[in-house]
């Protein structure tokens, strides 16, 4: 029987190797981050498709998106708080969203989450949805929704 006399990797062998995995590394990492990102997006996009819901049913409820007014006879836009919706949308245990209820009439509304500062979705971009479904998304931007536009981008 004849043996090798080697044994083991030499220091230029090893250092292609780990040369190979730094590159693998830096192009894997920052794909991995986007989609976390995209995840935790499309996580807000099912919250606020269920508060869209929420506001749905309440207008069969009620025929309307307003409520009374503090005088008798008046009326005012209902508020997330007046259906229990919390203004901020959470996912994995973090806040990242602020969600804001505005263009409340008797028949509209615009649903926005707006990503909070010092956060994974900061420039990540507003999401929009309105009481017609119309949705859009546009990354490090806000949109205003119409027939064309979607959560896509």
């Amino acid at each position: 029987m004849e043996t090798l006399g080697r044994h083991g990797f030499t220091l230029v062998e090893l250092m292609i190797v780990v040369a190979i995995i730094a590159i693998l590394a830096s192009i894997a990492y920052p794909l991995y981050q986007e989609s976390v990102r995209k995840t935790k997006r499309t996580d807000a996009q099912a919250s606020m498709i269920d508060v869209a819901s929420r506001l749905q049913r309440y207008k069969i409820v009620n025929f309307t998106f307003l409520k009374a007014g503090a005088t008798a006879g008046s009326t005012v836009p209902i508020t997330l708080s007046d259906l229990s919706i919390p203004d901020v949308i959470s996912t994995s245990g973090q806040t990242l969203y602020d969600l804001g209820l505005s263009n409340v009439t008797a028949g509209t509304w615009t649903l926005t989450a707006t990503p909070k500062a010092n956060t994974t979705q900061s420039t990540d971009g507003s999401i929009v949805i309105n009481h017609k479904g119309e949705r859009c998304w546009t990354k490090g931007s806000s949109c205003i929704p119409s027939a064309t536009s979607n959560w896509d981008g």
